[in-house]
């Protein structure tokens, strides 16, 4: 199994309205993947870290294996919601993927 963790920090110049919309859409686009493509078996968004948080949002996913992975990363709809709902709002990404 593969473990999928993605922290994202928003970009600066959003209000906090528009802040709180993008949490919204990437937790409803990241989540709705569940049970659409083969080999993800969880797929989890959190939007509402402490104060002591350094980042906006996180999402952990739970992957069969590496290849699962890769066809994630690589999935159409996946790639949709990162293109058109994700990369627009965000100014820093960081990931760390591993086995367990």
């Amino acid at each position: 199994m593969v473990k999928h963790i993605i922290l994202w920090t928003l970009k600066a110049e959003l209000s906090e309205e528009e802040k709180a919309a993008a949490k919204a859409a990437f937790k409803e686009g990241l989540e709705g993947l569940a049970g659409k493509i083969e080999g993800l078996e969880e797929i989890h968004v959190y939007t509402e870290g402490f104060s002591s948080s350094n980042t906006d949002v996180m999402l952990e996913s739970v992957h069969t294996g590496r290849d699962a992975l890769n066809l994630y990363a690589n999935h159409p709809l996946h790639v949709a919601v990162k293109d058109n709902v994700i990369v627009p709002k965000v100014s820093g990404r960081y990931a760390f993927d591993f086995e367990f």
